[in-house]
This record gives structure tokens, sequence and C-alpha cells, in this order.
């Protein structure tokens, strides 16, 4: 780690470089500070020392490239002739960088297309993010909204509310107005909670009943009073 110590320190010598520049490099400073620091602990031994507690040898490095939020950070990673090391921490997409990747994904969902949205991201020093990779983090959202429309309500819910709001949604350059149905649930113990939120072109009494059944289904029970508006639709269903 002398040399890149080395290097570090020449960096901060460096004139006009720009804050950016400056914490990147300091970022990749640490981590591989970090890495040697693991890895000696893997090998039982620091570089070039000989040691009776030594398990493998160092065997040259691999190159990552590591999005963070001061840019993209080129990463050597020690490679061991026995066994392998992996940094714990550079896990994909840690907690540490999901404001990143929301700030993709409500670009995508608010209709900007995937090449505006690389090109944004490339503007932040980022050069890790392709169109394919932006259209990967969007589709991830499918999975959790999936997850939380279809989880089970096994709780008690008194008193649930029920309305419907319309939204202007872009598909295919097309612009349509769309109606989101929604309900909130009061729990016994008083804690108010979404039970279900659905998008339909209109709220008429089949995309009603088809949604309440849906929450019975999941198991939405002892309900004493659903407070809703007048629309007619949701009249009859209920």
């Amino acid at each position: 780690m002398a040399e890149q110590s080395v290097a570090f320190l020449n960096s901060l010598r460096k004139g006009g470089e720009t804050e950016t520049d400056f914490l990147r490099e300091a970022v990749r400073h640490f981590v591989h500070e970090l890495m040697d620091e693991e890895v000696t602990a893997l090998v039982g031994a620091e570089r070039y020392e000989r040691s009776e507690e030594r398990a493998t040898q160092r065997n040259g490095v691999r190159h990552r490239q590591w999005d963070t939020r001061v840019g993209t950070v080129d990463l050597a990673i020690p490679k061991l002739r026995q066994g392998s090391y992996f940094p714990g921490w550079l896990e994909p997409r840690r907690r540490s960088e999901q404001a990143l990747v929301a700030v993709v994904a409500e670009a995508y969902v608010q209709g900007v297309s995937t090449r505006k949205v690389e090109a944004l991201v490339q503007t932040l020093g980022i050069t890790g993010i392709s169109k394919s990779e932006v259209s990967r983090l969007c589709a991830s959202l499918d999975e959790h909204v999936t997850a939380f429309r279809t989880r089970r309500l096994d709780a008690v819910y008194p008193y649930i509310f029920l309305d419907a709001r319309y939204e202007h949604v872009r598909e295919d350059k097309r612009v349509q107005s769309m109606a989101v149905v929604i309900a909130y649930g009061i729990r016994a113990d008083g804690v108010r909670e979404v039970l279900g939120i659905d998008v339909n072109a209109c709220e008429d009494l089949e995309r009603w009943r088809e949604f309440l059944q849906g929450l019975v289904a999941r198991g939405v029970r002892g309900v004493k009073l659903a407070i809703s508006d007048a629309h007619p639709g949701l009249k009859q269903a209920t």
C-alpha cells in the first residue's frame, strides 16, 4: 500500500482538482487500505513477510469499477494463490448506494427515457450504469410492487377507506387518464395501513368488485365500517 499512499499524497499536493476528484481519490485510497488489511488477515502475513502463520500468498489483482456517489472508482481487488478474497462491503447495491438507485428508478417512473437517465447518471461522474442497467434496475420495481400488492393481510381491520384518483400515465408516447384505486385499513390496534392499490382504465362495478374480492382473498376480515365516496361503481360493489 506504500505506492498507493504516495500516489494519494501526491494527488493532495496537486492544484486545481475539483472537490469531487479529491473525494473520489480519498474513497479509493481508503478502500484499498481496507482491502489490504483484510487480505493480510487472510494470508497471515504482511507483504514479503516471512511467517509460519502464512496460509497463502497474494497473486496480483483484478480490477472492478465501483459506482459511488462521488463517481466511479477503479478498485484493484487482491487475488490469492489458494482460496479467494472478495470484500463483503462490495456486495451489489448496498444500502449506501440505494439513494442513487432510487433516483434512477424515480426518473424512469416519471417517464424519462433510459437514454436520458444514462446521460444524467454520467453527469454525476458514474460510468457504470448503461441503458440496459437502468432498465434492469427499474424492472426490479415490479418485484417490490407485486410483493406489496399480493402480501397476506392477516390482521383485523374494523374500518377501511376506499377511494380513487385519476392520474395521467405515459405509455408508448401516449398519455391517458387511469383510475388509481386504493384501500386503507385501520387495524384493531389503531395502526393505519395501505391494504391494496390497483390501476385501471376506469372504476366501474366490475373493477371495484374484483379489487374488493382480492382484499378478502388476501385475508381482510372483521370490517365493521367502510368509508367511501358516492361513486356508483363503488356503491354497487360494496
